[in-house]
């Protein structure tokens, strides 16, 4: 590749670094948050299958998303290619991606010396961690002001205290 061509693809990367959008990031911690206060009773291999049911959820609603942006709005517009399949694709990964943290969380819980109860509370809060951090990310990245980073960041705290509230009051 010329040096021309290496700083073509270097000004791409920072174009789209500049323009990130953290969307499906915060969606994707939400919806992990919500995975595990919805788990209710789990097997005989609870950790095992809250990991699984965090994974698995995630992937379904990025194929969810993926189908909608291909089918919805792109395909309206103009001929879907591999190209525009594969943007979109990886444009709606950070889906999936926000559910790996909080599924981690409860895999290594029992290094923690934590219970099943505990793993749940631990994967609740990485996902709310999860979502106000990227929340206030993606606000930072666009250019928003300080004062509106902390807006954001604190409306996505309210909502993973929301979430939270629903899985004490369900389960008490």
């Amino acid at each position: 590749m010329s040096s021309t061509g290496r700083s073509e693809a270097r000004e791409r990367r920072a174009e789209r670094r500049a323009h990130a959008d953290y969307t499906g990031a915060v969606y994707g911690s939400m919806l992990a948050a919500s995975v595990v206060i919805g788990a209710g009773a789990l097997g005989k291999f609870p950790r095992v299958e809250l990991v699984v049911l965090l994974l698995l959820t995630g992937l379904v609603f990025w194929v969810g998303h993926v189908h909608a942006q291909l089918f919805g709005a792109r395909l309206a517009q103009r001929a879907l290619d591999r190209r525009t399949v594969l943007r979109v694709c990886q444009e709606e990964w950070p889906i999936v991606k926000a559910a790996v943290p909080p599924a981690l969380a409860v895999a290594v819980s029992p290094l923690l010396g934590l219970g099943v109860d505990g793993a749940v509370w631990l994967a609740v809060a990485v996902a709310v961690t999860g979502q106000v951090g990227w929340s206030a990310a993606g606000a930072r990245q666009a250019g928003a002001s300080w004062s509106l980073v902390a807006g954001t960041a604190a409306v996505n705290l309210l909502l993973g205290l929301a979430i939270t509230m629903f899985k004490i009051t369900l389960t008490h």
